[in-house]
């Protein structure tokens, strides 16, 4: 019998809706029985699966797991926890599953409202993105589904996933660990179990805040990517006299970090942090961040004799362009970052914090000491708007044919990034929202004034306007 998904649902990196409204049990059941279709058609015949700590999540993994066996695949049940302990168990590299999966899905609502939810899912050590979720989409509504009785098995890798997290610490001198204070903010999310089980084998004093897996997420949102999530650290912090504080979103993929002086650090300040240590070992390396990253990140990489490639933002087109160029580092601004040195290429924001930490002492200075010297810019937020989902992707595009025709140069990597003598400013299409996206930098107020007078003429000439 064929099923149709809500249109809404089916995003570009992944599936995603409001569960009870859009999303739902027989959704989930049709999702797992057309990714265990893929499986087996790419001769596959094995799972993994995983869950948040949403309160809808128990009753969409169980509906999930019925839709993958009823397809003939088999699945391993690796429980709640963070999406990156899902990649972590289908990666085969990783050795946490013997024999190995093919493939995973986390259902999860990552960073969104607690009435949210979704499904991320790998297969073959790749994002399974874009073209793969239409596919998915048009197996379920023909009902082109293969048919068998999968069995299911439970594991338990959240030890085996905290050894790898801990040897990113390899080689550090203890001695500077032990004098490490720091705050660990899980937000409710399904990380906390993993950074109390973490913290416990850390060196050091470690204050934790929020550990207790909620669905309803009590104390503050789980996005780290906004200031006003980050209060209660930045107060632990400097009450704590800690050395700096780390945050989390809901499935532990985005990491969010306040230096010792309760200053947020943005994640494209992480990145310069995490370029100046790995570069030091490996120079020349490619290090990708995304389009709306300061421009001080790409010219500090340069500085630090790195390569600096600017690239799509969304986790999936970072991982695929790290694979294409053999990249050891990225990120992006929503605080997804990906190590393929010593780790395996995907978003964790639980091994970002430890490479943070593994950083900061082979630096040799604390990160407030290297957040002091980072040049001070003035920029917006990442400013989201509703538009017409029809006029989504034509607005930009007609803006960016207006700047050529007028001989500017412009980036049109993902939308239209544009540099001035005061800074640049960007305009974007969501991949995943019927809205646009404008973020801007400049060296002062006056030049950010500027630039955003610019970004509202060119929406006027496309007859949108930006709210206040």
């Amino acid at each position: 019998m064929a099923h149709d998904f809500h249109p809404s649902i089916l995003r570009e990196y992944d599936i995603r809706g409001v569960f009870g409204e859009t999303l739902s049990a027989d959704d989930a059941r049709a999702v797992g029985r057309s990714f265990g279709s893929v499986v087996r058609s790419r001769g596959g015949s094995r799972v993994a699966v995983g869950y948040d700590g949403r309160i809808s999540s128990p009753v969409l993994e169980h509906a999930l797991v019925e839709g993958i066996t009823a397809s003939g695949v088999d699945v391993v049940r690796i429980g709640l926890g963070p999406s990156p302990m899902l990649y972590f168990a289908a990666t085969p590299a990783a050795g946490a599953l013997t024999p190995e999966v093919q493939g995973g899905i986390h259902v999860t609502g990552s960073h969104n409202p607690a009435n949210h939810n979704g499904f991320k899912m790998v297969l073959e050590g790749a994002p399974f993105f874009g073209g793969d979720i239409e596919y998915l989409g048009r197996i379920a509504c023909e009902g082109q589904w293969a048919s068998g009785r999968g069995s299911v098995q439970n594991a338990d890798i959240a030890g085996a996933y905290v050894d790898c997290l801990l040897g990113a610490l390899e080689g550090i001198d203890q001695v500077a660990l032990d004098r490490l204070s720091i705050g660990w903010d899980a937000g409710n999310g399904a990380a906390g179990p993993v950074i109390e089980a973490l913290t416990a084998r850390l060196p050091g004093r470690h204050a934790l805040l929020h550990t207790s897996v909620d669905g309803h997420f009590p104390n503050h949102h789980p996005d780290p990517t906004i200031e006003a999530n980050l209060a209660d650290l930045r107060a632990a912090v400097v009450a704590r006299r800690l050395d700096f504080g780390l945050a989390f979103d809901g499935d532990g993929d985005r990491i969010g970090a306040v230096d010792g002086k309760g200053r947020v650090v943005w994640a494209d300040q992480l990145l310069a942090v995490y370029a100046q240590d790995l570069l030091h070992d490996q120079p020349n390396s490619t290090i990708i961040a995304d389009v709306k990253a300061s421009s001080t990140l790409f010219e500090r990489i340069a500085a630090l004799g790195g390569v600096p490639l600017m690239w799509k933002t969304g986790h999936s087109p970072i991982k695929s362009k790290m694979k294409e160029t053999g990249a050891p580092l990225a990120g992006e601004m929503s605080g997804h970052v990906f190590f393929a040195d010593k780790y395996f290429g995907y978003d964790d924001a639980l091994y970002a914090a430890v490479r943070l930490i593994a950083a900061t002492i082979r630096i040799g200075q604390s990160l407030a000491t290297l957040r002091d010297a980072m040049p001070e810019m003035v920029a917006t937020p990442e400013l989201r708007f509703a538009v017409p989902r029809e006029r989504k992707v034509a607005a930009v595009s007609e803006v960016l044919a207006a700047l050529k025709a007028e001989g500017r140069q412009v980036n049109d990597t993902d939308g239209v990034r544009v540099d001035t003598p005061d800074g640049w400013w960007l305009l974007r299409s969501s991949n995943t929202e019927d809205v646009l996206v404008v973020r801007a930098e400049a060296r002062d107020a006056g030049g950010l004034d500027r630039l955003m007078a610019e970004v509202d003429a060119r929406l006027k000439s496309v007859g949108l306007s930006r709210p206040d």
